[in-house]
């Protein structure tokens, strides 16, 4: 392997979410990642993110703020001089809160570039003020996704050249297909079941009514398949209602929050992405391809993007649950096209969704604002 390119930067990120997503997942990997590059880097956000306690746990140096918007004649000042004190080369803001409030404050400290990461597709009904946010208070925006890049330019009149498509990078070594695969249902008869699983933050626009649905089809059909729900969210009282309603406890697992990913993909015989908006490319699209693990995906957002249909995986229309159903069966009845896109697949995201080649990319647009001026 090459060696880690050294760079040292002053980098601030600041995050107002309090929960633990595939966004939060972004920056905590942006913050080791050059952490280890030797930058010196720090986390803001409030104190009960569960984000603080992931940067803590991997050293990164935390400073609490609170978000709120009543707040803001306080956070934005008192920002603005901790930016100073440690004289921030770049801050990066992720969320709406933080950005107003870090944007406003690193304009006053005079940060020399200013960042907004877009993870997910939103709409922006008050464009104007939505402008502001992404021209006035950033020097560049990043996304994870070509359809959000084209979005934001189109709705906000971005100019092309503010703007970088970025998707979060992988690593190689910890998701790879060798390794132990984690036991998610109690032992039973061999062979067992092929297991079907969705596997993120249980929220609305997942998809994962679709799934349950296309579970219950399937189901009927006599497919033998056992299906399992990784993740937790405020959803996870609905779905377990809906499993009872449709029958479907001896077949339908709902695992719960696990952190031990690489092993879970691992212990798939498919990977279900089944949202129905707000998504960018997701990381566990890209993470399954790296484990060689068959991916069926929505023709939502990014997915199509890293989940191309016929190459690396197979693509339904987003809420179609027969479609899905019949996506999932077509992967299962033809092992051969499906080793070959996982091949594929794992070969596309060395290509292009390393963590190496993540970072890569990001200095680059420090290095086009900044120069050389890296400490």
């Amino acid at each position: 392997m090459d060696p880690v390119p050294p760079s040292r930067w002053r980098l601030v990120h600041t995050e107002a979410s309090l929960g633990w997503g595939g966004q939060e997942h972004r920056v905590l990997a942006e913050l080791t990642g050059f952490r280890q590059r030797g930058s010196s880097c720090w986390l803001v956000a409030p104190p009960t993110a569960r984000l603080v306690e992931r940067a803590r746990a991997t050293e990164v140096p935390v400073r609490l703020a609170r978000f709120d918007r009543w707040l803001y004649p306080w956070t934005i000042p008192r920002l603005a001089l901790w930016l100073r004190s440690v004289n921030a080369q770049v801050v990066n803001t992720h969320s709406s809160r933080d950005g107003w409030a870090a944007g406003c404050a690193a304009r006053l400290a005079r940060v020399p570039l200013v960042l907004r990461t877009r993870h997910i597709d939103v709409d922006y009904p008050h464009h104007w003020v939505s402008r502001h946010a992404y021209r006035s208070l950033a020097d560049h925006v990043l996304t994870t996704s070509p359809a959000i890049t084209a979005h934001l330019q189109q709705a906000l009149r971005l100019p092309p050249e503010r703007a970088s498509t970025i998707p979060t990078g992988i690593d190689l070594e910890c998701f790879c297909p060798a390794g132990p695969a984690a036991p998610l249902l109690p032992p039973g008869p061999s062979p067992a079941p092929p297991l079907i699983g969705m596997v993120s933050v249980l929220r609305s626009w997942k998809g994962h009514d679709t799934f349950l649905a296309a579970a219950h089809q399937l189901v009927q059909s006599g497919l033998k398949a056992r299906f399992v729900i990784v993740g937790e969210g405020p959803v996870r009282s609905r779905l377990e209602a809906r499993v009872l309603e449709l029958s479907l406890g001896p077949w339908v697992t709902l695992v719960g929050h696990r952190e031990d990913i690489p092993a879970v993909l691992r212990a798939l015989a498919i990977l279900v992405i089944a949202s129905t908006r707000h998504e960018g490319i997701p990381q566990i699209g890209l993470q399954a391809l790296a484990t060689k693990t068959p991916v069926v995906g929505s023709n939502v957002g990014g997915i199509p993007a890293v989940i191309q249909p016929g190459l690396t995986g197979r693509i339904f229309p987003a809420g179609d649950a027969a479609a899905l159903a019949d996506a999932l069966r077509d992967t299962l009845a033809d092992p051969t096209a499906t080793r070959a896109m996982c091949d594929r697949g794992r070969a596309h995201v060395e290509a292009r969704h390393s963590l190496r080649h993540m970072l890569d990319e990001l200095e680059s647009v420090y290095r086009r604002y900044l120069g050389l001026s890296s400490i």
